[in-house]
Order: C-alpha cells, then structure tokens, then sequence
C-alpha cells in the first residue's frame, strides 16, 4: 500500500472531523439561496426553491 494510500485510510479511521463551515447565505448560477433563519424578519424573504417539472413524454428521444 502507497504512502498516501496509507495517510487516506488513516484519515478516514479516525472518523470525521468537527469542525465545519456554515453559510446563511450561497449563491449559484446568479441565484441566491438563504437559509430560513437568515430570512426571518426581512422585508424580501424566499425560503422556497422552485423546480420546473418534465413528463416522461416530454423526455422521449433526449439523449441521456
């Protein structure tokens, strides 16, 4: 087993870490999404995501 291969599966033993990074706010593809807390009280507040749908016809002879 490789070095690096060895340092991974170590890494990986000792479980995952605690610390992580939160974000109340992200943006996309020009979109920006929040969080519901962050929303809360603002005179603009969008906790929704919208998502067009597709039927199986629309989707016959689409190149997957």
């Amino acid at each position: 087993m490789g070095r690096s291969a060895a340092k991974s599966l170590f890494s990986l033993s000792l479980g995952p870490e605690r610390k992580v990074k939160c974000y109340n706010r992200y943006f996309v593809n020009g979109y920006v999404f929040h969080t519901e807390k962050y929303g809360h009280g603002r005179k603009t507040y969008n906790s929704g995501v919208c998502v067009k749908r597709s039927t199986s016809s629309e989707l016959i002879g689409y190149p997957f």
